[in-house]
């Protein structure tokens, strides 16, 4: 068994979440392999992020970010309690969340804002397109299914890469920092305002 290290314990609960216990846990189970525990620790911590996004979440911060005087971004970010809301941890999410907005200029939070008529617009428009490029009629509403999902997740903050991790969406950030901090998490509401554009 490889001699595993109370730093590296120490290291993969900050990373994950996750107590103690299960940190030495996981690098037992994995011999020592840190990214292997770190994988199967953030699995489980993702899980239970997922049970806590059922919970009411109504302390946070209304953060902001200002690029150059040129684009401003204001966002509320609720927690379930004003302890979290202070937390460095939360502060620093809410910070990253305003700059990946200023950057990524999304329209809606998630696929859930979306306005029906606006989906159903994308729908037709993109039927259409699929008909005239000759798809099989009997694809076309899968084929169309995959493409509003991807019209929509260029549009959406939550499916969104997120800049400074392309490999991870922002929807992903969140549930790892629910997992972190042990609250629901939720962005709320945007607006982003840039110099010379009308919304």
């Amino acid at each position: 068994m490889a001699d595993i290290t109370i730093e590296e314990i120490k290291r993969l609960r900050e990373l994950t979440g996750v107590g103690i216990t299960d940190a030495k846990k996981a690098l037992v189970e994995t011999n020592g392999d840190f990214d292997k525990a770190l994988s199967a620790m953030r699995k489980k911590g993702l899980t239970k992020a997922e049970k806590r996004g059922e919970r009411e979440a109504r302390a946070g911060v209304i953060g902001t970010y200002n690029h150059d005087s040129r684009i401003g971004v204001v966002v509320e970010v609720n927690c379930e309690t004003d302890f979290v809301a202070r937390n460095e941890l939360f502060t620093n999410l809410v910070k990253d969340i305003s700059m990946h907005i200023a950057a990524s200029n999304p329209v809606y939070v998630s696929i859930d804002d979306v306005p029906k008529q606006d989906m159903e617009k994308a729908r037709t428009e993109l039927t259409e397109k699929a008909k005239k490029e000759g798809k099989p009629d009997n694809m076309i509403d899968r084929i169309v299914d995959g493409m509003v999902a991807k019209h929509f997740a260029e549009k959406c903050l939550m499916d969104q890469p997120f800049i400074k991790n392309p490999d991870q969406k922002v929807g992903d950030l969140v549930k790892e920092n629910i997992a972190k901090l042990g609250e629901n998490i939720v962005i709320r509401r945007f607006n982003r305002m840039a110099i010379g554009e009308v919304n």
